[in-house]
């Protein structure tokens, strides 16, 4: 496997001839970042391990998912990406499991309190809506709360137009009658700033489950979404903004019943997300206060059982940033959340929980090179009581060329609701999971600028991880170990040509203790140790760019269940590459653009869930203007 796997690594770099991939983003140390900090800092000033996928970036995958974009970036893994356009997005950051990474909207979390493990739905968000995504790895539970053991995925919708009035559309078909239309309106003034827009998305979907009985009598099983966006600023004086901001997604598909099995089964997803963040500038620094109030319903129905969930969560927060002086800057604020779920059937009926989480940081800066943060949290949680989470991370800039960087953070991840009063499996005797994560690594700059890369190495422990025990029933382990390291280099060839690569390797084990003798086994279950992907772009003239992908994916375990006896059982799933290569053509000084994306062009088979069909070759084609 590893043979295969260096020869499909070889061949794309021998390929740079025919294409670059995403044009020019790199992680420069003098990009300006949010997420770290709370507040905008050069890459070279923080010791955190950032990656950001760039408007420019987005721009260039409109054939593309955001589960699918995700999937391109060092470190992260979604299983399902390459599936049915419906089936779940289940995101791996790190070999985590996706309730450990933290999804954010404009730096306000998102999530659905009545769902299993709590994590938010990638399919909910079109990648229209996007105007850039920061991902921010290790413990982050410091500045954003419970749940982030993993990291943070911040997501940065699009916000205003270039003038005062402007629009905007995409629209695109492809394979399997797939469908989508994009459109919106966007403008900037003296006194607001707005982005206001819709997607429609259709398609007749592929059989969710594997066919392996040749008859080809699986039916498909579509997929429908409709997606609505606001965003207004207004610049109520030269020093306060205020934002207020509303989105609502609906999405509803077919199903099968279980690997392999054929099924009629329907699914329907509703969720509705507004507030308002607001900034009051101060001399040297500013206050920030944001709100975020989600719901999300959702149902599925098969002939055996109907499940419904309803979640409701409201965050509020105030932060205050300000430079004490040249080297020091402090951060402190205050988040408070109320997570419910409505359920009359629960073990215990309609459960909230709330939890108050004052924090505070101080940053160190222009010390001759040296950085460092530091910054602790306290969290007091209505059915836990407290706890303290703290962050120590200095780095070192070696002639702002060389960063050199070193992390050790601790985390906390309370039991969601479902997971203590749900309908199926829930226990309310769980205890909160916690974890401390070191990381450290170089980034660097070479031959010119012309050559980056930055290598990353971790070690994560979760104590008292909840996992699925006997009976399905939720329960503590004690403790799930995580390592790996991620190679990250990006090549400049010259000014129309960029390569970028992402290798990843991560492994992972649990260790239970049953009072007479610890037992050791590895879970990272649909998680491969080897992840390669490398994105060759070619600005071939004014108007033409192209670019290539290609990602290889290292062998994997699964687990498959007996419809008949319910005995689980260990599978492998095979090493496999998919290829894809992507073109788009300017017209009018970029106001009109025509593209096409064409994925799995070799037709490559392969399960990322056992039993659950993936894509074969498909593609789409479009158009994008500006008015």
């Amino acid at each position: 496997m590893k043979r295969k796997f260096f020869i499909v690594a070889a061949a794309i770099f021998s390929s740079t001839a025919q294409a670059q991939t995403a044009d020019s983003i790199v992680k420069s140390l003098n990009e300006v970042v949010v997420t770290p900090t709370k507040f905008s800092k050069k890459v070279s000033e923080t010791g955190k391990v950032v990656s950001v996928i760039t408007k420019a970036q987005l721009e260039r995958s409109a054939g593309k998912d955001l589960a699918q974009l995700l999937n391109e970036q060092a470190g992260i893994v979604i299983s399902g990406a390459g599936s049915n356009p419906g089936k779940d997005k289940a995101v791996y950051l790190r070999g985590a499991l996706g309730k450990y990474t933290v999804v954010l909207l404009d730096g306000i979390p998102v999530t659905d309190p009545s769902g299993v493990g709590g994590a938010f739905d990638l399919r909910l968000l079109p990648i229209d809506m996007i105007e850039r995504v920061e991902i921010l790895k290790g413990s982050q539970s410091t500045l954003y709360g419970s749940d982030a053991i993993a990291g943070v995925i911040n997501i940065i919708t699009k916000k205003s137009g270039n003038k005062p009035v402007a629009g905007y559309g995409t629209a695109s078909y492809g394979s399997f009658n797939t469908f989508k239309g994009n459109a919106g309106v966007a403008g900037s003034t003296k006194a607001i700033d707005y982005n206001i827009g819709y997607t429609h998305f259709t398609t007749d979907g592929i059989s969710e489950a594997n066919d392996k009985t040749g008859t080809g009598n699986f039916d498909k099983d579509g997929f429908k979404q409709n997606s609505f966006n606001a965003n207004i600023s207004i610049k109520a004086s030269d020093k306060l903004k205020i934002s207020p901001f509303a989105r609502f997604s609906d999405f509803k598909g077919n199903t099968d019943a279980d690997a392999f099995t054929d099924g009629t089964e329907l699914y329907n997803t509703k969720a509705f997300n507004a507030g308002l963040t607001s900034q009051y500038q101060l001399p040297h620094g500013a206050v920030t206060l944001l709100y975020g109030y989600t719901k999300s319903d959702h149902s599925y129905i098969s002939e055996f059982f109907t499940s419904e969930g309803r979640g409701r969560l409201h965050n509020a927060e105030l932060f205050f940033h300000n430079d004490l002086g040249k080297y020091v800057q402090l951060l402190a604020g205050v988040n408070m959340q109320k997570l419910k779920m409505l359920d009359t059937t629960a073990v215990t009926k309609d459960p909230s929980v709330t939890i108050t989480s004052p924090y505070l940081s101080l940053f160190l800066k222009n010390l001759g090179g040296f950085a460092l943060q530091v910054g602790g949290r306290y969290n007091s949680h209505s059915k836990y009581g407290s706890n303290f989470t703290y962050t120590f991370n200095p780095s070192y800039l070696i002639d702002k060329n060389t960063k050199l960087f070193f992390n050790y953070e601790t985390g906390f991840k309370a039991p969601t609701l479902y997971d203590l009063y749900g309908q199926y499996g829930s226990n309310p005797g769980l205890k909160p999971e916690k974890s401390r994560n070191i990381e450290a690594g170089v980034q660097a700059s070479f031959a010119d600028n012309k050559i980056e890369l930055r290598v990353a190495a971790f070690d994560r422990k979760i104590k008292d991880a909840i996992v699925y025990g006997p009976s399905f029933t939720v329960i503590n382990r004690d403790q799930q170990h995580d390592k790996g390291f991620e190679v990250e280099p990006t090549f400049f060839i010259n000014k129309h040509i960029t390569i970028r690569a992402a290798y990843s390797f991560v492994t992972g084990q649990i260790t239970t203790s049953n009072g007479v003798k610890d037992t050791v086994f590895n879970n990272l279950v649909r998680r491969p140790k080897h992840n390669l992907n490398v994105n060759i772009g070619w600005q071939a003239t004014k108007s033409l760019f192209v670019s290539t992908n290609i990602r290889n994916w290292g062998k994997r375990t699964d687990w498959f269940y007996d419809p008949i006896t319910f005995e689980r059982s260990d599978v492998e799933l095979k090493a496999f590459a998919v290829w894809d290569i992507y073109a788009e053509y300017t017209f009018l000084k970029g106001q009109l653009k025509i593209f096409a994306d064409a994925k799995n062009i070799t037709g490559s088979k392969y399960f990322e869930v056992y039993g659950y069909s993936t894509m074969g070759f498909n593609m789409n084609a479009g158009v994008h203007f500006k008015l």
